[in-house]
């Protein structure tokens, strides 16, 4: 089942390598975001771990919605990230690199992205058996030049960069083959969802997926 996600990543990567991040208290907000999204073409999305109820808005999009591959962020803990994947969570994604969570989700065949922002935390996430990490936070930690000196070093590794990535810098993160995807919060404003304009997160979400288009041609 999880080398099965792998794949279907994998394949939403290629058409639209965008990760929105969806922060919610309201399960119902969280699904309606996430619809709105998927409408836009964006559906893969992360639900981060960053309010009370943000496993059971993970649990009710996951529940409630068709065709959209869900993942936990903000994994700070082993602990936490099994009952993200008891709920439902098909990908795990943390700020920073901790072997108890990496080394959790290779046991369980669980897709699992790392934050690395260091040459050292890259390399110890090789090392771990990872291929795929999150670069965060992506502009604070040396942006694209940064990636272009990580993937001349680590040619096997490819890289989720998430924190400081806008619609006007998307298209020059993913113009670098080693970017498998990036990943923001700035699909998912607070104002919009807040006044119940969902609208605008599709448009968003459009917008998004016409620039990867471009930026990958």
């Amino acid at each position: 089942m999880a080398n099965d996600i792998g794949a279907q990543l994998a394949a939403k990567f290629a058409a639209a390598p965008v990760v929105p991040l969806i922060e919610a208290s309201d399960p119902a907000v969280a699904v309606q975001t996430a619809k709105a999204l998927q409408e836009g073409g964006l559906d893969v999305v992360e639900v981060v771990l960053r309010t009370d109820a943000a496993v059971d808005c993970m649990a009710a999009i996951v529940a409630e919605t068709s065709g959209i591959i869900v993942g936990a962020g903000t994994v700070l803990t082993a602990d936490q990230a099994r009952n993200v994947a008891d709920r439902g969570a098909q990908f795990i994604v943390s700020p920073g690199l901790v072997d108890e969570v990496a080394q959790l989700c290779i046991a369980e065949d669980l897709p699992f992205y790392g934050g690395t922002m260091t040459a050292g935390e890259v390399q110890r996430a090789y090392a771990l058996g990872l291929r795929t990490v999150k670069f965060f936070p992506a502009k604070l930690a040396g942006g694209v030049p940064m990636l272009k000196a990580f993937s001349s070093v680590f040619r096997e590794m490819q890289f989720m960069p998430t924190g400081g990535v806008s619609a006007g810098n998307l298209a020059e993160f993913l113009a670098l083959p080693s970017v498998v995807a990036c990943g923001g919060s700035w699909l998912t404003p607070s104002a919009a969802i807040e006044a119940g304009n969902y609208a605008e997160i599709t448009k968003l979400a459009r917008e998004a997926v016409e620039i990867a288009r471009s930026a990958r041609q």
